[in-house]
């Protein structure tokens, strides 16, 4: 990869009705990861699982120019108040099918059939890439190890959502 990597500016949204900044390790594993790749942290936010309080603050993200990725951890199981793709989903323009699909098929390898109960999903809305992650720790690095770190990085050949954000890219690369 000769030509230099384009750093994306990325909000980390945790959601989550337990945690706090100092718990929080699922996003800070997030954060960590985004930055040592040489990506900007545009915000981090932490929201209780409530579908209006995690689509208000999505939708802001959305709207902000200066955002162009958008990560979410937490909410996306089946159990009480998980409610993440309920909230992002309608404001999604296109929905990136085969992202929650790669991401079962690796969390598979790690742990098994349970990955069948992740309702990880992805999508594009208005020149932003969103990606929902589930809210373990170990889900948020098999997503960025084995997906985001590539996708998001504009060198990635044959294609990249990097690309799709990148204003003088032309949504081509």
């Amino acid at each position: 990869m000769s030509e230099p990597m384009i750093p994306l500016s990325v909000a980390v949204l945790t959601i989550s009705d337990t945690r706090d900044e100092q718990t929080d390790r699922s996003g800070q594993a997030l954060v960590e990861r985004l930055t040592a790749a040489g990506h900007r942290l545009h915000e981090k936010r932490i929201v209780p699982d409530d579908v209006y309080r995690i689509r208000a603050v999505v939708a802001g993200w959305i709207a902000d120019e200066d955002v162009q990725v958008i990560l979410t951890t937490g909410g996306t199981g089946f159990t009480g108040r998980d409610s993440t793709p309920e909230a992002v989903s309608v404001l999604l323009d296109k929905q990136i099918e085969g992202f929650g699909e790669l991401f079962r098929h690796l969390s598979w390898q790690e742990i098994g059939s349970s990955t069948v109960q992740s309702r990880s999903l992805a999508g594009l809305a208005n020149s932003t890439v969103v990606f929902c992650l589930p809210g373990s720790t170990g889900a948020c690095r098999t997503g960025w190890d084995g997906i985001l770190a590539e996708q998001l990085d504009s060198r990635h050949k044959p294609c990249n959502f990097a690309n799709l954000v990148i204003p003088e890219r032309g949504q081509h690369g």
